[in-house]
């Protein structure tokens, strides 16, 4: 039986991770990391991951199963649309609409703000716009939608942008906010301020800058004949008059779409992806110049994988390495629970409880290539009794 349980337990060798020097200028990155969320059902409304080495065929982590649980994140106990970004500063950022679309579509009142060095271990703090804004027309939102963040290095701060719709007249249509977060990424400092406002409902904005220093901003139109994603360049953020609107539309489909989201690919071009929702499907453009984008494939929303308004970051071999390990002891962790007696010896029936817990600590609070490392050894010596 111990011949067995020596094999099994090779399941969660760790293996080799690689590494990236402390000191390079740049980190080489090889994959990509995708986060999303998979519904509107309250189960659904989750932070989940996948991903992937060309940045086109995904797979789930954790079997498609929540990163996060939103219950221990959000007000409403359910998250939608997260954004996900690597900071200048060491850190990962997330923001995630506040919302259980079970409750209505105007029925959320503001965001999470996440931060995390290692993409497994996340601070949170929720920004509830009826109590931070008390007695300003910012209290009666009724929607405050697809949050994302920025990097302004004009004033050196991290700039979190998202539309906004008030009950009482005073923002009648949804539009275009910004606040600058503060040092710890745990609060908004002042009022919301427009960042751009069409005269008409704009939703799910995503900004991304080129090489040349230009700022490309796409927005999902809500009102007229035909909904879509259109594009501003922007040489700066805060100069709205000065943005030049693209013509057209940027998607490639005539399908319902909403949920932009770019990201620059290895190679140096770009990915334009979108939420194909009435269709069932996401959708994954290229481009080489952020104005004309083709399409290269759908990914239907089917199986384990179920991808609703996300966005996606490059990532390293460490970084994918680390959410990879992550991973098998997060299943290690369910096949000891689970792990019918017989096949247990006395030591390790006895000793099984304090094991998971072993686990649950370092998944939950120091999960790091080091942490992981003496884990895997301490699984080993116990599945060795």
């Amino acid at each position: 039986m111990k011949n067995n349980l020596r094999k099994a337990v090779s399941l969660f060798a760790f293996g080799a991770l690689a590494t990236t020097s402390l000191f390079a200028a740049k980190p080489k990155y090889t994959s990509y990391l995708f986060t999303y969320f998979t519904g509107n059902a309250v189960q659904e409304e989750q932070i989940r991951y996948a991903l992937s080495e060309d940045g086109w065929t995904w797979n789930p982590l954790n079997d498609g199963k929540p990163i996060i649980a939103s219950d221990t994140i959000a007000l409403k106990k359910a998250v939608r649309d997260p954004h996900i970004l690597r900071g200048e500063d060491g850190y990962f950022y997330q923001v995630v609409t506040d919302m259980a679309s079970s409750q209505g579509w105007a029925s959320n009142r503001g965001m999470v703000l996440l931060r995390s060095k290692n993409l497994i271990n996340w601070e949170h703090h929720t920004i509830h716009f009826p109590e931070k804004y008390k007695g300003t027309h910012f209290a009666h939102v009724t929607r405050v939608w697809a949050p994302q963040t920025i990097y302004d290095a004009s004033v050196g701060k991290y700039m979190v942008y998202f539309s906004l719709l008030t009950d009482d007249g005073s923002i009648p249509y949804d539009k275009v906010y910004y606040c600058y977060a503060n040092a710890d990424f745990s609060d908004f400092e002042g009022e919301p301020k427009v960042l751009f406002d069409t005269g008409d409902a704009a939703i799910d904005t995503d900004i991304v800058k080129d090489d040349k220093g230009d700022y490309h901003i796409f927005y999902k139109t809500e009102n007229g004949r035909q909904k879509g994603i259109k594009q501003f360049i922007a040489k700066d953020l805060h100069n709205y008059k000065e943005w030049k609107l693209q013509d057209g539309f940027c998607q490639d489909t005539k399908d319902a779409v909403e949920g932009a989201g770019v990201f620059r690919l290895h190679d140096g071009s770009w990915c334009l992806m979108y939420d194909c929702y009435m269709a069932g499907h996401y959708q994954f453009c290229k481009s080489a110049d952020l104005l004309t984008f083709k399409r290269v494939q759908d990914t239907k929303t089917t199986g384990a994988f179920t991808p609703r308004h996300g966005t996606v970051i490059a990532i390293t071999a460490e970084e994918e390495a680390l959410l990879k390990n992550w991973e098998k002891f997060q299943k290690a962790k369910e096949n000891l629970r689970s792990r019918s007696v017989p096949t247990l010896t006395l030591y390790q029936l006895q000793n099984r409880k304090a094991m998971i817990e072993d686990i649950e600590k370092t998944l939950n609070s120091e999960a790091s290539t080091k942490s992981f490392k003496a884990l895997e050894a301490r699984l080993n010596a116990f599945f060795a009794q």
